[in-house]
């Protein structure tokens, strides 16, 4: 689920759910189950009655009893960083994480690492007292910083004790997307924890095609609605991965053997 792909086994595949509302998330949810995702992530600030605790607790539960077992992961996206705009405080989406975190509806959740530090460190602890893993994230929609505040973001994931460090830029350029890969296979060496990265947009959606050759353990596809730019359609991300895996595995590729010509 949330596993170190060591550059060499296949990512995670995440789709994300945006539902407005109760009856759209089941429709969704059963479209996105056919296609078999790795994760689903429950993105509630996509949510119309996210404020309602009792409507967001009933939602979860009806997604965890019809997800045939698939790992949720629930994200409230900051508006700031990419999200839908909430009347809600930082503190309001800290004590709606940690009330779902209390449930056994959702087996991860994300948090953003620019948050204040005193949230992060509440909801590590409430996370860990009731098993599910955290991902504190970084996410850039304007452009791609260097490579040493991505690097940053990673690391400071890793600091405060996220179980896997996500960042995801906005590139420019195709230099951009190196810079980003870059970031990612030096933090692999580096640090102890799974990384989520890509490069967004259209000039990014390689990133999210061979990004676990840098050592991104996941990476995100459209089931049946993006959340984000660049994102490809999962059955053709699922096919384009695994020939990418077959032509540049020695073992398995036959020009390989061939040598140089």
């Amino acid at each position: 689920m949330l596993e170190s792909v060591e550059g060499t086994h296949s990512p995670s595949i995440c789709t994300p759910l945006v539902g407005k509302n109760h009856k759209e998330l089941l429709t969704e949810l059963a479209d996105i189950l056919l296609k078999k995702p790795d994760i689903i992530e429950w993105r509630l600030d996509f949510y119309e009655e996210i404020q309602d605790m009792n409507s967001v607790l009933s939602a979860a539960k009806d997604i965890y009893e019809n997800s045939e077992r698939t790992p949720i992961l629930l994200t409230v996206r900051s508006q700031k960083e990419g999200g839908q705009p909430i009347s809600l405080s930082e503190k309001e989406v800290v004590a709606i994480l940690a009330e779902v975190c209390k449930h056994p509806y959702v087996a991860i959740i994300d948090f953003e690492v620019s948050n204040q530090p005193d949230h992060i460190r509440y909801l590590r602890e409430v996370s860990k007292e009731n098993n599910k893993k955290l991902v504190l994230s970084y996410h850039n929609f304007s452009f791609t910083p260097p490579k040493a505040e991505i690097f940053k973001s990673l690391f400071l994931a890793e600091f405060y004790g996220a179980d896997a460090a996500k960042a995801a830029v906005m590139p420019q350029n195709n230099q951009d997307v190196l810079t980003l890969l870059e970031a990612t296979r030096e933090a692999e060496k580096e640090l102890s924890i799974p990384l989520i990265t890509m490069s967004m947009g259209g000039l990014g959606a390689i990133s999210r095609i061979v990004g676990w050759m840098y050592g991104s353990s996941v990476t995100f596809a459209v089931g049946k609605s993006s959340s984000a730019p660049g994102q490809v359609p999962i059955d053709e991300l699922r096919k384009i991965i695994q020939l990418t895996k077959k032509v540049t595995d020695p073992e398995s590729n036959p020009f390989h053997q061939i040598g140089s010509i």
